[in-house]
């Protein structure tokens, strides 16, 4: 027997607890000979991330104990914080954010490679390769001025791979240089940019030559440029020269195409150590579009939709797979036989039956303008309740950051976290998103504060033509840049009936001035230069435009960001609720750009949905 209740009021078998209690995030994987090793976000360690080695037997054991959290604070945003080669781990510490280094099997405690900095935290490292040899590391630092936060360098370096030493700069002629490699013993390849440019924008591949007697290198060249290039492994690279994302070999003097179709390889670097292909020891690519696995000129179905992080080894590639009705694990691919994956590393046990959980589906619908968006529609589900006929759920309207990024249709137990209360959600890839080729991306160009808040609006309302979200209770929700297209979607329009906005943006001159240096010139790009463009800036900044913003709001943000302070979030509140309106704050010690602390998620997610149905009168 099944209960009826209005949507929005079910029972639900997912507390918020669940969302962390137990809950790891896969991060990153490598596979030593028979060890296999991987990176895990911990909630309930306070956020801590790990890694954690496997071996034949089957034993799990931490590589890195407590105190230490692998992760790398360079552009902000990190990625690329450990290595894993030849029996052993290299790895950025949190707190001091040094190069650290082990033995793989535990004979000995992790120990300092590079040097203590004059000021804590000011020489940060990210995406570490050795040489061939063993002998050398090659890597990303970053270099903080303590008296000037505005002052950051961004170069490629060369160390001592076993002992402590002080790094040599290998290359600093550019803003920022990313994906470090050894593509031969005396060749160093890396991706190199400068502002306005993001590094899915106009990057460089440049090449050095490197003496593995000396430890020195030579002056970087230019080999390709003029296109977005990501990824160098040998002499192959992810470009968007064809307009979609594909693998591209470049050499000296030749660019040859080698992978195409409308699946694109890979996605925006917004984060160090992307592994979307690989190189196999028999000369053959692998590579992952989707849940497609890629071997030489073969393709394998995997049932997936994402396989990230490809490792490969003797015979096998092994990688983080992502499907929609359960939570990440790691798989091994077997080369002879790649659509038949072994689990080596199994999600923990789901608190909801499989009957309970909602699959995305892709919509597309049409844009104020006539053109298309798209989206993932997650519909009501709950095998233990109905809902009155007639009748249609509250909608959730969820938009991801960057801008420049994308919906991923993959299991989140935070979005069961809704549907099973009965709340429909739409995750929206507005114009702009990533995932549809180059055009596409561009679309967003100038056009922030405008486009996206179009078709966040489209959506809700094509899901309420169709009868599928109920046009009186809808919301919206997001976090950093989504969070600024909420209070837009808020100031600008009338469709929402509250919003939730997560270290989103309210003045974007505010931004242009006090953000950090991957991002300060990413609005010229999105809006105008600055400050020649001021009067756009502030024509689309939600703090210059409350005349109308009379929706109820809950805002959620870190106290330690850098990326969006927390004066955006204090400005938008205080300017409220002197108006008058409903808003509702929440501000969390020790958080930064991303909630990570069980505590925080928690209480932001019960917080929030107390907040909507106290909004939405839903009982």
């Amino acid at each position: 027997m099944t209960e009826s209740l209005p949507y929005g009021t079910w029972p639900s078998p997912i507390s918020a607890e669940m969302l962390t209690a137990g809950v790891t995030k896969l991060i990153d994987v490598w596979v030593d000979g028979d060890t296999t090793v991987w990176h895990e976000a911990r909630p309930d360690e306070g956020g801590r991330q790990v890694l954690v080695a496997v071996g034949a037997d089957g034993a799990r054991r931490d590589l890195t104990p407590p105190p230490f959290s692998v992760r790398s604070g360079v552009h902000e945003y990190g990625g690329g914080a450990a290595w894993v080669e030849g029996g052993t781990v290299w790895f950025v510490h949190w707190d001091d954010q040094r190069i650290w280094h082990a033995p793989l099997d535990g004979t000995g405690e992790p120990a300092p490679l590079t040097p203590e900095p004059a000021h804590p935290r000011t020489v940060r490292y990210a995406d570490m390769r050795p040489d061939p040899s063993g002998a050398w590391l090659v890597a990303v630092e970053e270099v903080h001025d303590p008296d000037d936060p505005h002052a950051v360098v961004n170069r490629v370096v060369v160390l001592p791979a076993g002992r402590p030493d002080t790094p040599v700069i290998v290359h600093a002629g550019h803003d920022f240089v990313m994906s470090p490699r050894f593509v031969a013993p005396d060749r160093i390849r890396f991706i190199a940019w400068d502002h306005p440019n993001m590094p899915w924008d106009d990057t460089s591949v440049l090449e050095c030559t490197f003496d593995p007697a000396t430890g020195t290198a030579s002056e970087a060249t230019v080999i390709a440029s003029g296109h977005s290039f990501m990824q160098p492994v040998g002499d192959v690279v992810i470009s968007d020269e064809s307009g979609v994302w594909n693998l591209w070999r470049i050499t000296d003097d030749t660019r040859a195409q080698l992978t195409s179709g409308e699946g694109e390889v890979g996605g925006p670097a917004w984060v160090f150590g992307l592994r979307d292909h690989a190189a196999l020891p028999d000369g053959r690519t692998v590579w992952s579009a989707g849940g497609t696995l890629h071997v030489g000129d073969e393709s394998h179905e995997t049932g997936a939709n994402a396989i990230e992080q490809l490792a490969v080894s003797d015979g096998a590639v092994t990688a983080i797979v992502r499907a929609a009705d359960r939570p990440a694990v790691i798989r091994r691919f077997p080369l002879d036989r790649p659509g038949q994956g072994e689990v080596i590393v199994d999600h923990p046990p789901l608190p909801v039956d499989t009957d309970d959980i909602s699959e995305p589906r892709r919509i597309e619908y049409p844009t104020a303008d006539g053109q298309v968006a798209y989206g993932w529609y997650y519909t009501p589900v709950n095998s233990h309740v109905t809902a009155p006929a007639d009748t249609a759920p509250p909608l959730v309207v969820m938009i991801h950051g960057g801008p420049t990024s994308g919906a991923r249709p993959w299991f989140a137990l935070a979005y069961q976290f809704w549907t099973t209360r009965g709340f429909a959600i739409v995750d929206v890839d507005h114009r702009g998103s990533t995932g549809y080729g180059t055009e596409f991306r561009n679309l967003l160009r100038g056009t922030w504060g405008k486009v996206d808040v179009e078709d966040c609006i489209a959506a809700a309302t094509y899901l309420a033509d169709q009868g599928l979200a109920d046009r009186d209770r809808m919301v919206i929700r997001g976090g950093s840049a989504g969070g600024f297209t909420v209070l837009a979607s808020l100031a600008f329009g009338d469709v929402f009936a509250a919003g939730a906005c997560s270290y989103g943006i309210a003045d974007l001159s505010v931004l242009a001035a006090d953000t950090h240096k991957f991002e300060s010139r990413y609005t010229d790009q999105l809006i105008g230069p600055w400050p020649e463009a001021r009067d756009v800036y502030e024509a689309r900044s939600p703090i210059h435009h409350l005349d109308r913003f009379d929706t109820p709001l809950i805002v959620f943000q870190g106290l330690d960001d850098k990326v969006v302070p927390p004066n955006q979030s204090e400005m938008i509140v205080a300017a409220l609720q002197a108006k008058g309106v409903e808003c509702e704050y929440h501000a969390y010690e020790g958080e930064g750009h991303g909630f990570r602390q069980a505590e925080t998620i928690i209480h932001s997610m019960n917080a929030e949905l107390a907040f909507y149905r106290r909004v939405l009168e839903l009982g």
